[in-house]
């Protein structure tokens, strides 16, 4: 082995210290703790696991040494948490996340594995733990790190979109379109652009990034102005010409009478009274004739 395991008494006044192989070790565990697990040999870590697996089930749950024993058993075989989540490097960074994030939903699969191994299938324990500490990394990533919510279906097409946009692209030399991807996933065009747009929620930018090439630009040029400061923001007169522009139409369909009555009431803000003077007629037949024409161009308005 590369190195001997070091081992300790409960009591840490008498600094006892063992030295040993892990299988002269197993003859008395009950006494004596493992020194800096985490930090122990791969190798000491998988012999020295045996034998804490098979003291493990001869231990009854929720007792002290049943929890010293698991705890180390944990401890002991991190560097399987760390090695699986070093395939997720590049996507860690990409994504602005932190390793030691990933490392503790790792370790959430290796406590998973220690609590369903048995020694008596005589499997190694590293063959079991990795699909579950590989996999609970997959589950954090696809349930955890999307900007916004989207549903699982469209989680799962992101990914198959994303596999499909690669392979066509190595085969046709070039950026595959919606309609070729929906033949090659057996799926409609609508389904294809529904989970294209869900993938932008899988990541967001910060409002306080700073705009433009981040090496070159100065803390003064304009190009280093946060992104929120250079946002559009969304302008109220858009959708009154949008209004305007609907209503207009149905403007000229009104006779000469309900157009000048909307004008003095909405453009000089006439009172009705004021209106049926200046028309001759009762302030109740401009009301009746105003509700008249509203009703009908809100009805116009609404069936565009």
């Amino acid at each position: 082995m590369s190195r001997s395991t070091t081992v300790m008494g409960p009591v840490r006044a008498a600094e006892e210290q063992v030295t040993g192989t892990p299988d002269e070790l197993a003859e008395d565990l009950r006494p004596r703790r493992v020194e800096n697990a985490r930090e122990m040999a791969p190798s000491d870590a998988r012999e020295l696991s045996r034998v804490f697996f098979q003291r493990l089930r001869t231990l009854e749950e929720g007792t002290r040494e049943y929890q010293y024993t698991r705890n180390t058993l944990i401890e002991m075989n991190v560097s399987l948490v760390q090695f699986a989540a070093r395939r997720f490097r590049a996507r860690v960074m990409g994504g602005g996340l932190e390793m030691d994030d990933i490392i503790q939903v790792g370790t959430i699969g290796l406590i998973k594995a220690i609590d369903r191994y048995e020694p008596e299938r005589e499997v190694e324990f590293s063959t079991l733990a990795l699909p579950y500490i590989i996999g609970e990394i997959k589950r954090h990533f696809r349930d955890t790190t999307w900007a916004v919510h989207v549903p699982r279906r469209l989680q799962e097409l992101r990914v198959e979109l994303a596999k499909t946009q690669e392979a066509l692209t190595d085969v046709l030399g070039r950026a595959p379109t919606v309609k070729e991807i929906a033949a090659h996933l057996e799926l409609t065009e609508e389904q294809v652009v529904e989970g294209l747009v869900a993938s932008n929620g899988y990541t967001s930018g910060s409002l306080d990034a700073a705009t433009g090439d981040s090496e070159t630009a100065s803390p003064t040029s304009p190009a280093a102005r946060p992104l929120a400061e250079i946002m559009g923001e969304v302008d109220p007169a858009m959708e009154l010409f949008e209004d305007f522009h609907t209503l207009a139409p149905l403007l000229q369909q009104l006779d000469e009478r309900d157009r000048l009555i909307l004008q003095m009431r909405f453009g000089q803000e006439m009172t009705q009274a004021e209106i049926g003077a200046e028309l001759g007629v009762s302030q109740m037949q401009v009301s009746r004739l105003l509700s008249r024409t509203l009703v009908r161009l809100r009805a116009g308005m609404l069936a565009v």
